[in-house]
Formats: C-alpha cells, sequence, structure tokens
C-alpha cells in the first residue's frame, strides 16, 4: 500500500499518460476485487463510492484528453468508437450504483457487471494492437499528454462535492 501512494505521489511528474491511466485500471481493479471480499453493508457502499468516483475522474481523463489524442494521432475510428460505446455502458451503471445502496437487491450484481465490463475495457486498451500500443506505435507525445491527465485529474479531485469524495478515495476503510 505505501508503495502504490508514493509511486502516486510521484506519478504526474515522471509517468506518461498510459502509466497513469493503466494505475487508474489497476487501482479499481484491486477496489473490485476487495468489494468482492466484503461482508458488510456499510464497506461495500464505501469501496463502491470509491470505485464510483474513480471511474467517473477516469472516464472524464480519457475522453476529454487521450481519447481525442489517440483520434487525431491514427484516425482508428473503430478502436476510439469502441471505447466511447463502452464508457456509455459503464457509465449508465455508475448512475445507477450510485442511486442506490446494498439494501436493494440488484446493488452486488450492478457493481459485478460493471466490474466485468470494466476488466473487458481494461483488456481492450492493454492488450498488444490495442488502443494503448497504437498509441505508442502512433509515438503519440505521452509525456504531455500525462502532464495533462495529471493537471485535469487534481482539477477534478477539487471540485465541490465530486473532489470531497476524490479526497477520501485513499483513506483507509473501517472494517
Amino acid at each position: 500500500m505505501i508503495r502504490a501512494k508514493s509511486r502516486r505521489r510521484s506519478a504526474p511528474h515522471t509517468s506518461d499518460a498510459i502509466a497513469l491511466l493503466k494505475a487508474d485500471h489497476r487501482q479499481v481493479a484491486a477496489w473490485f476485487a476487495d468489494y468482492g471480499r466484503a461482508a458488510g453493508a456499510a464497506r461495500k457502499q464505501a469501496l463502491a463510492a470509491k470505485i464510483c468516483v474513480a471511474l467517473r475522474i477516469h472516464t472524464t481523463l480519457e475522453e476529454e484528453i487521450f481519447y481525442p489524442a489517440f483520434w487525431q494521432a491514427t484516425a482508428d475510428k473503430q478502436l476510439h468508437h469502441e471505447a466511447e460505446v463502452e464508457h456509455q455502458g459503464a457509465k449508465r451503471l455508475l448512475t445507477d450504483i450510485e442511486k442506490s445502496d446494498p439494501s436493494d437487491d440488484y446493488f452486488d450484481s450492478r457493481v459485478k457487471v460493471l466490474s466485468e465490463m470494466i476488466k473487458h475495457h481494461v483488456n481492450e486498451e492493454e492488450r498488444p494492437g490495442g488502443m494503448f500500443a497504437r498509441a505508442r506505435k502512433a509515438k503519440m507525445d505521452l509525456q504531455a499528454l500525462g502532464r495533462q491527465l495529471a493537471q485535469r485529474k487534481a482539477q477534478l479531485r477539487s471540485m465541490g462535492p465530486l473532489g470531497t469524495l476524490v479526497e477520501r478515495l485513499n483513506e483507509p476503510l473501517s472494517a
């Protein structure tokens, strides 16, 4: 845990865009795994809230910065459009999860389906020949994009209630 936090602190200065996006992928995957092991409603609610906020920020970063740069550098309509459509589906589930709680009979199912959708999406981006590989091959300026992503992420974290929730992403969860 300490190692991940220190890496996260230095990431805005040393990581390229893909490394930053992959770090988000790993963090959310860990929270989904924690959710799968969680027993209490309060812990599930806290984990689901962390997942939702993190994914809202992550999708914003990709849609506002990374995907347009990818589109411009590669003109890969298929990969770009598939990623956008996958985001639309995930955001619908995020909204459903955010509007409910663990007392809802469908809450666990929504989180599980969201987890599966995100795993698929991450695989599509990270696989050989996927969006990240194509971005590297196109010689996108991933360092500059990484700085943009880090700056926008910091901005999103500081915004109103969303910022307050995001500040709590790294707080330990009560058992």
